[in-house]
């Protein structure tokens, strides 16, 4: 039933041209942006901010509109980020794999594909693969300021990462 609304909902839209309010692309002189896979290359994730093998394929950068920023991070078994800290939060989206996070003071918590993990303001957190499995997840950050979405803390120590 819900999704024959749904249906009905945008053909009487289609046919009526009602746009709830909102201006077609034509009449503000603004259009989507796309974004081609493979159009941006993938960084590595650095040594300074990650433990072991990691890829960071950006999939799109904040703007003047739009202040979120999205990226998809793959990480080796075993690698992780360090601790850190979103000043607006973060929305991990598990794609495969399996991975861990664990928050400051809390239990580690296994993740797997369909997973989303949604962290507030200034918890101290840090995400990263399972020793034997590689774990992938779009990221999206929110900037407080531009160029800045995350701050930085110490490495995840082996006995940390491992729960002891």
């Amino acid at each position: 039933m819900k999704n024959t609304m749904i249906c009905m909902a945008l053909a009487l839209t289609a046919v009526t041209g009602f746009s709830g309010g909102y201006a077609f692309a034509a009449e503000t002189g603004k259009a989507q942006t796309i974004i081609r896979n493979g159009e941006q290359a993938a960084i590595k994730g650095s040594a300074q901010f990650f433990t072991g093998n990691v890829r960071i394929d950006p999939l799109y950068p904040a703007n003047n509109a739009m202040r979120s920023s999205g990226g998809s991070v793959t990480f080796e078994p075993g690698a992780r980020s360090n601790w850190h800290i979103h000043p607006v939060g973060q929305v991990l989206i598990i794609t495969s794999g399996v991975g861990r996070t664990q928050e400051w003071g809390k239990p580690i918590q296994e993740v797997r594909p369909g997973d989303v993990i949604i962290c507030p303001v200034g918890v101290k957190h840090w995400h990263g693969a399972a020793p034997n499995s590689s774990m992938s997840h779009i990221s999206i950050c929110e900037e407080k300021e531009p160029g800045k979405v995350v701050e930085w803390m110490e490495k995840v120590t082996d006995e940390q990462y491992n729960g002891k």
